[in-house]
């Protein structure tokens, strides 16, 4: 393990740097099995649909709860860029908070268990793999050589050894897979029963499909950059919101030298949702997704974008340039990024640098 303190990370739970976003349209019961590693933080709860029903949280827990009245007031005229009934709803979590790091987990999710029968504790782990580099300018064979066990491998550069930061750690799933709606259908009994114990980072220029249901982020390097788009009731596409997220905070973090891990922790997902109704709401992202990939593999941001909100700016700006030949929702899409990066700098301004200030 290259250099850093693994168990001192995981002894302090850094609950004052840390919120816990849940989308949500019912009562948070699953809560009570999480209590023993979520209960000394900070919950941001995002009721979605009817505002009137009254969600239960389980005693005990320090949180805040937004429903859809709160967005309109909050947000005003801008609110329409937050989804209505999708999971993408939590991305107005990851705008009120003011915490550096953001862990979102959906409420069918309960706590796995690794191979030896021991209760993982995600947060610990997402904790770990934010606090340590990534490494996505040079593949290293045994994995993440940040982990207490391993180091680079023969051959690896020392230039490259120092890593870069780390914006993203994904992590994965036991029991029900994260399956597209068609392979639901073919495959419908199929269950992850493999544990795998490795973290990896995705080497830069690769991009891959980011699962929001066991997610945690540096919400100082990529904050502006996580936005789960406009999805759900009253749009064409729904399922894509956590892809599309994944695909540009990727970009921009490829663009602005960050990292982006995946593997460990895994969860235990409980819940299939139905694959013909899922094939509906999934239609046009199974046929887009051949255009919008392509799109994101080929675009290149200017040097000017030298902050996640100057590049998702100028990722706005290329969707509804690049992709509204595909369909015009894209130009719905990109002026909702733009109103998205609007309210995110309303509420988060920038800290004034002394240095900037003129004294008389």
């Amino acid at each position: 393990m290259a250099g850093y303190n693994l168990e001192a990370i995981e002894a302090e739970p850094l609950k004052d740097d840390l919120d816990i976003v849940i989308p949500t349209i019912r009562s948070l019961d699953f809560l009570e099995q999480w209590r023993p590693f979520l209960k000394h933080y900070h919950l941001i709860i995002v009721q979605d649909g009817d505002p009137s029903i009254k969600i239960k949280v389980p005693e005990g827990y320090d949180y805040e709860l937004y429903n859809r009245d709160d967005i309109n007031r909050i947000l005003g005229p801008r609110a329409n860029c937050i989804s209505y009934k999708d999971g993408g709803c939590r991305c107005f979590g990851f705008m009120v908070s003011k915490k550096k790091y953001i862990y979102t987990i959906d409420d069918d999710c309960f706590v796995a268990k690794d191979p030896s029968g021991k209760a993982i504790n995600v947060i610990a782990q997402h904790i770990r793999n934010l606090e340590t580099p990534s490494t996505p300018h040079y593949f290293n064979t045994l994995y993440d050589p940040f982990r207490d066990g391993t180091d680079f491998v023969r051959g690896y550069p020392f230039s490259l050894r120092e890593g870069v930061q780390t914006a993203i750690s994904h992590g994965l799933w036991l029991n029900i897979p994260d399956y597209d709606a068609p392979t639901q259908l073919v495959k419908p009994r199929e269950r992850n029963v493999r544990y795998v114990d490795a973290v990896m980072t995705i080497p830069k220029g690769v991009l891959y499909p980011m699962c929001g249901m066991n997610l945690a982020f540096n919400r100082e390097l990529i904050g502006p950059a996580m936005y789960f788009g406009i999805m759900g009731e009253g749009q064409p596409i729904s399922r894509y919101d956590d892809m599309w997220a994944g695909w540009a905070a990727k970009v921009v973090c490829d663009h602005l030298g960050f990292g982006v891990k995946t593997g460990l922790p895994y969860l235990w997902h409980s819940k299939a949702s139905n694959p013909f109704v899922n094939l509906k709401k999934e239609d046009k992202g199974l046929h887009w997704q051949e255009d919008m990939v392509p799109f994101f593999q080929t675009l290149r941001l200017s040097k000017e974008s030298d902050t996640a909100a100057k590049c998702y700016m100028e990722l706005s700006k290329m969707t509804k340039e690049k992709l509204t030949k595909v369909d015009p929702y894209f130009e719905k899409l990109g002026d909702a990024m733009a109103a998205w990066l609007e309210a995110w700098e309303e509420l988060n301004p920038p800290a004034v640098d002394v240095k900037d200030v003129k004294t008389k």
